[in-house]
């Protein structure tokens, strides 16, 4: 019998599914997305606040997909007091939370934004990952259709902050009161009916996904997909299933006003819908946003199960080419609406409440089609080479590193195996390296240091070993005093930036 003991098996380095690692380019773009989003809200007067990654899950499970399973698309874990807690679905629930708590000590109307990662227990796929950031903005105490018409307004305004030119976007608005309306029309008002008006909610939510054919079809006797699983419909005859695709239809509201109103009236939360979405129009107009940016589009049927009143979405305008090569409409980046039972859960009160939300990733792949991203240019550090390993060498090539780093340009000293002098030459190469500087022996006692311009001399490659093959390849470098250092490498870095400049780049 063999009693060798088995050699261990190596761990698989692996990604869960439906996370993913964020690169520098990645990280930068977003910490420039959010810096011009945070600046609009900031002027609107609104102040940042930040709720942890876990709530409790009962302060989360009736917003989530599925009500009746609580813990169903969230990651949950069991406390050891025997409390679920979730990693947090979105970050409104948080907010209603905070609000809550601390209701006694907040002023109302409270206006925050929060930005941070938000996680779905879901199956993930193309673009659809569990976790992602979302960036949002709320207004808690304030029940004013015009405190709705403001977030719209926020909402443009922070797409122009953002590059986005009129034309390329238009912040839709539709009211929930007005589909309440025209479900009681149609008969499906009173509580024996919630059911049934739930399951056209969620019908209609599918309107992007499967077309008017498809919701006609879940509206009515049920549909059924390529697999051949049947979706039981909501049961609606035709006339019923007519009325409501005429709503969830029209793009023109000027045009359809008047057929809307007939359509709604005798319901008192349809005719209250009707006038919130005129006074919004109103708002907006008189603000100067004309419907080239603030849309009344009773089309946008998001979260209506979520919202009590006005909903808005952000949608993008212009053609992107996808994955297989076709052009298509970018579509939605953002959107919110009003929410007022939220806050009211924990309160036993009313507590009236609206707000939206960018989804960052979207927004930023978005801002990547229209090149708005990474305009600010970022220069990878100045290198301090390494040519021998002594104390006093060493000591010497951190102290100019230090000073280069005080008078704000980014560098850092060679870290690796440096008694091969090529491969720090290789190293500066693939960084991307816009300086290097060498000082051996001979400067040392010089006191001077060797300035090699990297974008302007020569790439210094593979048959670069030692330092006297380096000595006899210098290319566009200078010898200097150690006291002139900085102003050396000022010098040159932006003599790089005026040639970027000239040809065409960014600086």
């Amino acid at each position: 019998m063999n009693d060798k003991q088995k050699k261990p098996q190596k761990l698989k380095a692996r990604l869960p599914r439906g996370f993913v690692d964020r690169t520098a380019g990645d990280i930068r773009a977003v910490n420039e997305m959010t810096a011009k989003i945070r600046e609009v809200y900031e002027h609107y007067g609104f102040d940042p606040l930040e709720t942890p990654l876990f709530e409790y899950t009962d302060a989360l499970g009736k917003f989530l997909p599925d009500s009746d399973r609580p813990n169903e698309g969230v990651f949950s874990l069991q406390d050891d007091d025997e409390q679920w807690m979730s990693l947090r679905y979105d970050l409104t629930a948080p907010l209603a939370r905070h609000v809550a708590e601390n209701f006694n000590e907040i002023q109302l109307p409270y206006r925050t934004y929060r930005a941070g990662y938000v996680f779905r227990n879901e199956k993930p796929g193309p673009g659809r990952f569990r976790q992602f950031m979302q960036f949002d903005a709320d207004t808690v105490g304030a029940p004013g259709v015009q405190a709705d018409a403001e977030m719209c307004m926020m909402m443009a305004d922070t797409l122009e902050a953002l590059g986005i030119k009129r034309g390329d976007y238009v912040i839709r608005v539709n009211n929930r009161k007005v589909l309440d309306g025209v479900l009681e029309a149609i008969g499906l008002g009173g509580d024996d009916k919630a059911g049934q008006r739930l399951n056209v909610l969620r019908a209609i939510d599918k309107l992007d996904k499967f077309g008017p054919e498809g919701v006609a079809l879940l509206l009515g006797p049920g549909r059924k997909d390529e697999s051949g699983d049947f979706t039981k419909g909501a049961g609606l005859d035709k006339e019923q299933i007519d009325k409501v695709l005429f709503f969830v239809g029209i793009t023109d509201y000027a045009e359809s006003a008047v057929r809307l109103a007939e359509l709604v009236a005798g319901t008192a939360r349809g005719g209250e819908g009707v006038e919130e979405l005129n006074f919004i129009g109103a708002l907006v107009t008189s603000a100067g946003y004309g419907p080239d940016r603030i849309k009344i589009a009773p089309s946008v049927v998001r979260g209506l199960e979520y919202y009590t009143g006005p909903v808005y979405e952000a949608e993008l305008t212009f053609d992107v080419t996808n994955e297989k090569g076709e052009k298509v409409v970018f579509g939605s980046v953002g959107g919110g609406g009003r929410y007022d039972g939220l806050v009211s859960r924990f309160m036993g009160q009313p507590v009236p409440a609206t707000g939206f939300s960018i989804g960052v990733s979207r927004l930023m792949t978005a801002l990547k089609n229209l090149g708005k991203l990474g305009a600010s240019e970022v220069i990878e550090p100045v290198l301090v080479t390494v040519m021998d390993g002594d104390v006093e060498a060493m000591g010497r090539y951190q102290k100019m590193t230090q000073e280069l780093r005080a008078a704000g340009i980014r560098a850092e000293m060679f870290q690796g195996n440096w008694k091969k002098f090529g491969n720090q030459l290789k190293y500066a190469d693939r960084r991307g390296c816009p300086v290097a500087i060498i000082q051996g022996g001979d400067e040392r006692a010089e006191g001077v240091v060797q300035i090699k311009d990297l974008i302007e001399g020569k790439r210094l490659s593979g048959e670069i070993d030692d330092n006297a093959s380096w000595r006899e390849a210098r290319v566009a470098q200078e010898t200097a005093p150690e006291a002139d250092l900085v102003a050396k490498v000022r010098e040159i870095l932006a003599a790089q930036a005026e040639d970027r400049k000239r040809a065409g780049g960014n600086v």
